[in-house]
């Protein structure tokens, strides 16, 4: 069974009888619009060919997962026993200090969202974004997968094989809870916060984690991080109870802005008051940076001869925009292979794409004023284009070519689920209008 063949399948049947699918995709769009799947009040975006993937794909992606954590592991050894090496990092003086306490439990990286251009005909990928902090999504998948079921794609799909979706919530709340247990003074059933600020949080999604904390035989409260206050040795959450564990959503960089107004928070992390599950050893992975600092000398020396392989094969090309060696002149002239990100940010902020620009001129403007502290200049990758359609407006619909990126959760570095984003254009991101897909898993059904 090869995925090219699947979504060929599919396609092919929709072009068939566009009524009766619009039709349906209709029940899907109602479901949707009145779903838990709504960030700041707006409804995630769909269309109609979900995201399929095969036995052979998720096996790929255990395989990339294993060696890309094997390598995360050096990296954080190194920063932690390496002065010179942590230096490359240019983390503040104050985050340092919170990356080098000593660690509670084994786990470094106790979750994150891989996100991947994959190539599903010759299965190369490219890494996009590594996101520790505040790895979210978790419900989009789940909704969308339920307005799924209301499709005729779906459901004569189901008729020939057996379709699996990913459970990213319970598998959550048990895994972060064992990382938890294993730490001095862990008690058996802890009082649990999930933190963020709650201008930026995801509400819908963290009532359904606290329900399966719930299920787990745990309390859970969600709490704005500014209103957590530290007393007595204990940290303590608005409901005036004693927090053990928190599930932190919140990221580093808005909690390194805010510094001042979460200092119980930190005061209560600091002094190990409380066990911080996606503690703030995450931000070696997270901050964009590390491209940079993969393909430098310094990693490179201690890194194994596939190591080295994988990072040249599978890492895009990346400088810092204040670098001696930036590679200025290509830059302006093959806008096209280049894109300009923000070192430490999240939600595609502040991204500048040079295939987006017509003009030469328009787009040497966007990179002179973005030559400064906190911006890196990257290798574009041309992401894998798929076919789909948009039923919103009806049956009078036409198949489109989309743009696709993979974004695979891992818990406690093990894969454990994808969340799927196309585009109309080259670019996927928030700012550029991504659409969401439901993921799912297609196998041979037994006979």
């Amino acid at each position: 069974m090869q995925l090219l063949e699947l979504n060929q399948s599919y396609c092919e049947k929709i072009a068939k009888d566009k009524e009766a699918h619009a039709r349906s995709a209709q029940k899907e769009i109602a479901y949707i619009n009145q779903s838990t799947a709504k960030y700041h009040g707006r409804c995630v975006s769909t269309l109609y060919v979900p995201k399929l993937f095969t036995e052979e794909d998720i096996n790929n992606f255990k395989q990339l997962i294993h060696e890309l954590y094997g390598i995360f592991d050096k990296v954080i050894l190194h920063y932690r026993e390496d002065a010179a090496y942590r230096s490359l990092f240019g983390f503040s003086d104050q985050l340092e200090e919170l990356i080098l306490r000593r660690p509670r439990y084994e786990s470094r990286i106790p979750i994150a969202r891989i996100d991947i251009f994959y190539n599903e005909e010759t299965k190369e990928f490219k890494f996009c974004e590594f996101n520790t902090d505040g790895s979210s999504a978790m419900n989009e998948d789940r909704e969308l997968n339920i307005g799924l079921k209301e499709t005729v794609g779906y459901q004569e799909l189901s008729k020939n094989y057996q379709l699996q979706t990913f459970e990213l919530f319970d598998s959550w709340a048990e895994t972060s809870l064992r990382i938890y247990r294993e730490t001095k003074g862990a008690v058996e059933q802890p009082y649990i916060a999930i933190v963020d600020f709650m201008e930026s949080a995801t509400n819908n999604e963290f009532d359904i984690f606290a329900e399966s904390y719930r299920k787990c035989g745990a309390e859970c409260e969600i709490c704005e991080i500014r209103s957590l206050t530290y007393r007595n040795g204990r940290l303590y959450g608005e409901n005036g109870k004693a927090i053990d564990m928190i599930y932190r959503r919140a990221v580093t960089s808005d909690i390194m802005k805010h510094y001042d107004e979460v200092k119980d928070f930190i005061r209560a992390v600091k002094e190990e008051a409380v066990c911080l599950i996606g503690d703030f050893t995450t931000q070696i992975a997270h901050n964009k940076v590390l491209y940079q600092i993969l393909h430098h000398p310094m990693t490179q020396e201690f890194l194994s001869e596939d190591e080295k392989a994988y990072v040249k094969a599978h890492v895009p090309y990346t400088a810092l925009m204040t670098a001696d060696y930036l590679p200025y002149e290509d830059i302006i002239k093959k806008k096209d292979q280049w894109i300009l990100k923000p070192l430490d940010s999240y939600g595609s902020k502040g991204v500048f794409a040079g295939v987006e620009y017509e003009s030469l001129e328009e787009w040497k403007n966007i990179v002179d004023r973005h030559r400064i502290e906190g911006y890196l200049v990257q290798e574009f990758c041309v992401p894998y284009q798929t076919k789909n359609i948009d039923f919103s407006k009806g049956a009078d619909a036409d198949f489109i070519l989309v743009s696709n990126l993979t974004g695979l959760f891992v818990y406690d570095g093990r894969f454990q689920g994808i969340y799927s984003r196309v585009s109309r254009g080259r670019i996927i991101s928030t700012q550029y209008s991504e659409i969401a897909l439901p993921s799912v898993v297609v196998r041979e059904k037994e006979r």
